[in-house]
């Protein structure tokens, strides 16, 4: 009996003084574990803003007629969103339909429960507190051909994802279509070692039909844009933009109720905003990174990069999307840039950014300052 395990990956992360973050993750695969060449993997994240995530799998290969491995997943989330009265909780279970090397399909159902502690969320936050479930089906396509995802210098990369939510029966959610797009192409310049990321990912949710309070789309499946991912790593659609806390760019917010523990005639000088996320998502970067002039560094592969990232929300408030305002949606998008060093290992690309913050509303949660990540390769 063979058996494989995988180190456990810490990760820690931080930004400015005023905005710090902490975060634990770690993963574990044991291959083989029962005899019948299956792969189990594990993995978990903790962070200081009470974020907790766990899931875990088993991937098993064909056997007999079926045409196709066996996958199924279990994931368990808990999260507080940050700067809002919000708890979110988590439980899905996802069983692969279909698995090749570029393609995937797979059943997801997800329970989920929003909880309002302080009961001073927006009327239409409120429309969507409690429990509910969702049923959808969802299909991926996933090419890589580039060098390295540590540090690509040549090569592209392409994943697209579309996702049919709202199946289940008596479901909660109306009927609605997830498409997403991201692109990568890595170009090398021939100086320094030089090399060019450039990529632009996008996603939409359409309605199949309005929901029974009259809403686009669930609240919970909304996009939301921010948080210090590293830019040319992981393929995942519209997400990451630095400089921006997580879901720090907001589309649209609603003020929260007054608290009810608080006596005044239910005004505030500086009331607490809701962000509800959007329909419409859109983010690009441009990365270049470069060896540093000392010798020691190169030959560990540490090395420089300057930065430049931009992104955008945008709500649908009818079913057509026809009528979405394209131009406003333009004139607002807003942008980061920045320079940093990098120092790769087997494991994981770790960074230390200093990012000035281009563009930004006054209810969106930028900052200019020094950020730090680990991601995995």
């Amino acid at each position: 009996m063979l058996r494989r395990p995988a180190a456990a990956l810490p990760v820690i992360s931080a930004s400015s003084p005023t905005h710090r973050s902490c975060s634990l993750e770690g993963s574990v695969k044991l291959k083989n574990l029962f005899g019948y060449c299956e792969t189990w993997d594990a993995s978990g994240a903790l962070e200081l803003d009470k974020t907790a995530e766990l899931s875990a799998g088993v991937q098993m290969p064909r056997i007999g007629a079926i045409p196709t491995p066996l996958m199924a997943r279990i994931s368990f989330v808990s999260d507080d969103w940050l700067k809002s009265s919000l708890k979110e909780h988590l439980m899905g279970v996802s069983v692969g339909l279909l698995s090749t090397i570029n393609h995937n399909i797979a059943y997801n159902l997800t329970w989920r429960k929003l909880t309002d502690p302080t009961r001073m969320s927006s009327n239409s936050v409120q429309e969507e507190l409690g429990h509910s479930l969702l049923s959808s089906i969802k299909y991926a396509y996933k090419v890589d051909r580039r060098d390295s995802s540590i540090r690509p210098a040549r090569g592209y990369a392409f994943m697209s994802t579309s996702q049919v939510g709202g199946l289940a029966p008596g479901s909660k959610y109306s009927r609605f279509l997830r498409q997403e797009f991201d692109l990568r192409v890595a170009l090398p310049l021939g100086v320094l070692n030089g090399a060019l990321n450039a990529g632009v990912a996008a996603g939409v949710i359409h309605p199949l039909e309005r929901g029974s309070a009259g809403s686009v789309s669930p609240l919970v499946e909304r996009f939301n844009l921010g948080g210090n991912r590293a830019l040319v790593c992981r393929l995942g659609g519209p997400s990451s933009l630095l400089g921006f806390k997580t879901r720090g760019l907001r589309a649209a917010t609603e003020s929260r109720t007054q608290d009810p523990n608080t006596p005044g005639n239910g005004t505030s000088p500086s009331p607490e905003l809701n962000g509800l996320g959007g329909e419409v998502a859109v983010t690009a970067f441009a990365d270049l990174s470069f060896d540093l002039p000392l010798k020691p560094l190169r030959e560990l592969g540490i090395h420089g990069h300057a930065f430049v990232c931009a992104g955008n929300l945008g709500r649908l408030t009818e079913c057509d999307l026809r009528k979405f305002p394209v131009t406003e949606f333009l004139q607002t998008f807003r942008s980061c840039a920045g320079w940093g060093v990098v120092v790769p290992t087997r494991l994981f690309r770790v960074e230390m950014n200093y990012c000035y913050i281009l563009k930004q509303l006054d209810h969106d949660g930028g900052k200019t300052g020094i950020q730090l990540n680990f991601s995995s390769s």
